[in-house]
């Protein structure tokens, strides 16, 4: 992938924010477990951050989606996964089907105010009865008058107790399960909207994530996004983005583990020389580094692709399925290196074994990837031995 002065300009300007801005709090964010997601998403608006790829009428830079993976790429400069997923989110989970399909008036009204950094969106597709199975999910949109009203609920939503305003996937018909679902804009405010619980989870500790209930809730239809029955797939569009930013943002962690890994072990001494000096510790290092190296690689063809406007979902879940099974050899190996220290919730790498073990699950875990992959390989077997 070429890079032009202006992907170093926003480049260099990310790795400050994340220098200046996130880093220096993230302790007391862990702790407290929570991050200030409206503070931090107007300091990011005002930096013209959140709406790199948006459209300029509303207020965005009207950049290819390669910005938007160099910023992704430079959040994992961030020595915590929370504050970057929830930021993710916000630009480029939630509001591409808003830019895409969205009616001028709801852009006006939702995207321009969130891009810059004065409303904090999520995405509410999981279910208690639904994750990875998208067309599952049981929350109904039935018509009164001109209205919506909204029942159900929604599981693990980022950003969840602090969020203004959800991207909804709802179903609007008893239809066929693909073609009877809609995105809808649920302002949180709403009376009927329960945010029940703040979760409490293994890793991401300092971004809130909740489960939030919907009883008799009331919105416009206008406030639906594109037309009725088309949200299955604007969603899938939807998830093509997210799976690439999530990939993206996993690399310059991965580097870091490692890299902290090797001055640790050059440190660190057993048996009368410095742990990294066994070649089984320097060798699986280097194949770490080389895995790393690759899945950038693998990240910037799929971008290329998708900005050439070619279909990128199989390259996306390739990128996405290797993200998080390298996420997770990254850390565990590292972790082990440490030795005790690893085990110790102060450490760095045992923060990331924690954070990083999400990257196979959120936006579609492993066995979904596998099973998009085989299918559009043509890898499976006929129906009837299924």
């Amino acid at each position: 992938m070429q890079f032009t002065d202006e992907h170093d300009m926003i480049r260099a300007t990310v790795a400050r924010f994340v220098d200046n801005e996130l880093n220096p709090n993230i302790e007391a964010w862990e702790e407290a477990g929570i991050f200030p997601a409206h503070e931090v998403m107007k300091k990011l608006g005002d930096l013209g951050l959140l709406g790199l790829t948006k459209p300029e009428e509303f207020g965005g830079a009207g950049l290819d989606y390669s910005f938007a993976i160099v910023m992704a790429e430079e959040l994992g400069r961030c020595t915590a996964g929370g504050p970057p997923m929830a930021i993710g989110v916000h630009t480029d989970m939630c509001t591409p089907a808003l830019a895409r399909f969205g009616s001028d008036a709801l852009r006006e009204e939702f995207l321009r105010p969130s891009i810059a950094g004065d409303l904090v969106g999520c995405v509410g597709v999981s279910e208690v009865v639904a994750g990875s199975d998208v067309a599952a999910i049981e929350t109904t949109a039935r018509k009164d008058g001109d209205d919506y009203v909204i029942n159900g609920g929604k599981m693990w939503i980022t950003s969840g107790t602090q969020a203004d305003w959800m991207c909804t996937l709802v179903n609007t018909s008893d239809g066929p399960s693909h073609a009877n679902k809609s995105l809808v804009i649920l302002p949180l405010d709403t009376p009927g909207v329960e945010r029940a619980k703040k979760l409490d989870k293994l890793g991401m500790r300092s971004s809130d994530t909740a489960q939030i209930f919907f009883e008799n809730v009331r919105v416009p239809q206008r406030y639906r996004i594109g037309e009725e029955g088309q949200g299955f797939m604007m969603q899938m569009l939807q998830f093509q983005e997210e799976r690439l930013w999530g990939a993206a943002s996993v690399i310059k962690g991965l580097e870091a583990v490692i890299e902290e890994t090797v001055d640790y072990t050059r440190q660190r001494k057993a048996f009368g020389r410095p742990v990294l000096h066994n070649q089984v510790v320097h060798f699986k290092l280097a194949e770490l580094l080389t895995e790393t190296e690759a899945l950038r690689a693998l990240v910037y063809r799929a971008t290329e692709l998708y900005v050439a406007d070619e279909d990128v979902t199989l390259m996306a879940s390739m990128a996405k399925l290797k993200a998080g099974r390298l996420a997770r050899e990254v850390a565990d190996n590292c972790l082990q290196f440490f030795g005790g220290m690893g085990y110790m919730m102060e450490s760095n790498v045992c923060r990331a074994f924690r954070d990083m073990r999400l990257m196979s699950i959120g936006g579609g875990a492993d066995e979904i990837m596998l099973g998009i992959i085989c299918k559009l390989k043509n890898l499976l077997p006929p129906r009837k031995f299924i």
